[in-house]
């Protein structure tokens, strides 16, 4: 698989790392970070295994989980592809990959998917999510992935597309603080380069840069207040409570938005996650 070493995060070239990440808006650095992981996986792991399982992805092959976040799907890969295939996971920050090292079909590893040298070989599955809507350089970025994949080999996207998460139930006037609250966040991501709509443009990114075979998926479903889904957009606000302060929503507003993540009679429905799948000729 190229990069061989013991499972477990070793620290790659880190060429333009500090660069990137300072670009990105919800760092892995803050505490907020293990709670996003945690909600991501309760709403979305669900989807993403069942668009995986559809590559028939099993025992000897190879694959690449590129930021892989908690490690979670890296796991599921492992328990996949058997004693005879190889995971390498990847993070532009690896501090949280705590549910993957100590499997011995898989190697961990701190890197920039933009920058740093790619790994030797090539693979039967890559996957990333929510890792291009992300990035400026996400063409550049698919071009380097395909690269990286086997004849026939799978390449696997997924990203939400933010602007189609309506507010379902509100309270009177309640809606219109958790879209000002939301829509602040959403401006916050654009300045950094980032495209919250990016997953409606999978399909056609993955035919323009030669995949064939293109399926796509698309998962949704209702958060209410309470409920441990709706926790993303809490994490997220809190992480970023000082930037969007200083981008015009109030304090007031603030308060008023954690309120209606606790009220049940508030309804939203998550982020749609869109899993585009393209193979290699």
């Amino acid at each position: 698989m190229g990069w061989a070493g013991s499972s477990g995060v070793v620290a790659g070239s880190g060429f333009g790392w500090a660069v990137l990440v300072a670009s990105y808006l919800l760092g892995n650095d803050l505490a907020q970070a293990d709670a996003r992981f945690d909600a991501l996986a309760r709403t979305y792991d669900v989807a993403s295994k069942r668009v995986l399982t559809a590559t028939e992805v099993g025992p000897g092959w190879r694959c690449w989980d590129v930021g892989g976040g908690d490690g979670r799907i890296g796991a599921w890969l492992a328990e996949r592809v058997g004693a005879d295939g190889s995971v390498l996971v990847t993070d532009i920050d690896p501090r949280w990959l705590r549910d993957i090292e100590d499997l011995p079909n898989v190697v961990s590893r701190r890197h920039d998917v933009v920058r740093d040298e790619l790994p030797d070989g090539k693979f039967d599955l890559i996957h990333a999510r929510l890792v291009l809507l992300h990035l400026p350089e996400r063409h550049l970025v698919l071009d380097r992935l395909i690269g990286c994949l086997a004849p026939g080999g799978y390449l696997v996207v997924e990203d939400f597309d933010c602007e189609r998460a309506p507010v379902l139930a509100a309270p009177r006037g309640s809606a219109l603080v958790f879209e000002a609250v939301i829509g602040a966040f959403h401006g916050l991501l654009r300045e950094r380069g980032a495209d919250p709509a990016w997953g409606r443009s999978l399909a056609t990114a993955l035919g323009d840069h030669g995949l064939s075979r293109i399926v796509t998926d698309i998962f949704s479903v209702t958060w209410t207040g309470g409920s441990p889904g709706i926790d993303l957009h809490r994490v997220n606000v809190e992480q970023l409570a000082d930037q969007l302060r200083a981008s015009g929503i109030s304090g007031r507003q603030l308060a008023e938005f954690r309120a209606l993540l606790d009220d049940p009679a508030f309804a939203v429905r998550s982020y749609p996650l869109v899993s585009a799948t393209g193979r290699r000729a």
